[in-house]
């Protein structure tokens, strides 16, 4: 293991009826709120009026920046940095998956800076000063409610960053009931869980050879995911389900299984190109482009990729050779996906081969990248077009 200093300030609050824990955490010298949110799934199943009312105990004047992209554009977070402005807000409040937080988190930042928020995101400039925020989640996939990252699309550039700033960009608190996803549809309840898990394999692939605990809590989470996926798309409604899928959505991304290494993180570069080109689902991209840049890797450390085949997809190692072993995983993990009903090309959006040169230079934007195996312009090519 590395040397590590663990913090997450963000204090959960998790399970249900728990947003009438709000009014105790929103502090009580707040005056005017800006309640971020996103196509208007939250005043279909009643979530915004409960908000609203809480806020209007509160005494609050609520203002609202409605409308946030699943991938939230820049221009979106300009328009809530002038609302911010404007009318002198003091706290943010999302209320919605995790686009909404991570638009949510760039307004905080943004509105106590003077230049453009791109800036923030680009890492031209460095947040000195934020907008306390707090989070009600309604979607279980980013782990954004108890992180400090966010990522934005600059559509007019075709390009798309992940950024953070902590402890400007942590959720002062995050509001998790599993009430508030039962009615989230199957195939954002799908992508949901194709992004968690992703999020486990790109901390799962490092460098350091010493980390047994971290490696069985990453295989465990990845093993109830498992479990549960196929039970909780048979009944959607299940509170039990969707309370396991929130919480493992949370574990997986908030820090506490990255303590000792750094992760790879070179299929979510890939993938934010790809969506910066085409603004497609962010899972639906990852769910395409993982298992080949596993097999892509799969020869740099076969080792690994072996032990994730044996954990945790049961790939019996009996009398075949590692990279068989290794291979057979990545199939099942394919597998697995397909099952659920997420992408397996990008051709399933219409993407051809027309535009990887541009997907390819958005990627490597800021030079070679990944923890895990360091990749280069041929390697992400390759990578895409495996993945045609």
């Amino acid at each position: 293991m590395e040397q590590f200093v663990f913090h997450n300030p963000t204090k959960l609050i998790f399970g249900k009826d728990q947003l009438e824990k709000l009014s105790e955490e929103i502090p009580s010298d707040v005056k005017n709120v800006l309640l971020v949110y996103g196509g208007g799934s939250i005043k279909k199943n009643g979530l915004y009026d409960q908000v609203v009312n809480k806020l209007n105990d509160m005494n609050v004047t609520i203002t609202e920046l409605a409308g946030v992209e699943p991938n939230p554009r820049l221009a979106t977070v300009k328009k809530g940095v002038q609302l911010a402005k404007e009318n002198n807000i003091d706290f943010l409040l999302a209320v919605g998956g995790g686009s909404v937080i991570d638009a949510t988190k760039t307004i905080a930042t943004g509105a106590k800076y003077d230049g453009d928020p791109w800036d923030l995101v680009t890492r031209k400039a460095t947040p000195e000063d934020a907008i306390e925020f707090g989070t009600v989640l309604t979607l279980a996939a980013t782990g954004s409610e108890m992180n400090a990252g966010s990522v934005i699309t600059n559509w007019e550039t075709n390009e798309k960053y992940g950024w953070g700033a902590p402890p400007f960009t942590n959720p002062k608190f995050s509001i998790l009931d599993p009430t508030n996803t039962l009615t989230v549809p199957r195939d954002q309840t799908i992508y949901g869980m194709v992004d968690m898990m992703s999020h486990i394999f790109e901390q799962y692939f490092h460098q350091p050879t010493n980390a047994p605990v971290q490696d069985r809590m990453a295989e465990g989470v990845l093993k109830t995911v498992i479990e549960t996926a196929p039970k909780l798309l048979e009944d959607l409604e299940s509170y039990e389900h969707r309370e396991t899928i929130l919480y493992a959505g949370t574990i997986a991304l908030n820090g506490m299984l990255q303590m000792g290494y750094r992760g790879d993180w070179a299929t979510h570069n890939i993938e934010h190109a790809v969506s910066a080109v085409y603004d497609i689902p962010h899972a639906g991209g990852l769910a395409i482009l993982f298992p080949n840049w596993m097999k892509h890797n799969v020869d740099h450390n076969v080792d690994r990729f072996k032990q994730l085949a044996v954990r945790v997809f049961e790939v019996d190692p009996e009398g075949k050779d590692d990279r068989t072993v290794a291979l057979e995983g990545i199939d099942k993990l394919r597998e697995f996906w397909t099952s659920l009903g997420a992408p397996e090309r990008l051709a399933d959006y219409d993407i051809g081969n027309d535009q990887l040169d541009l997907i390819v230079d958005r990627a490597m934007k800021r030079g070679p990248f990944g923890n895990f195996k360091e990749l280069h312009d041929e390697d992400v090519k390759a990578i895409l077009e495996m993945s045609l």
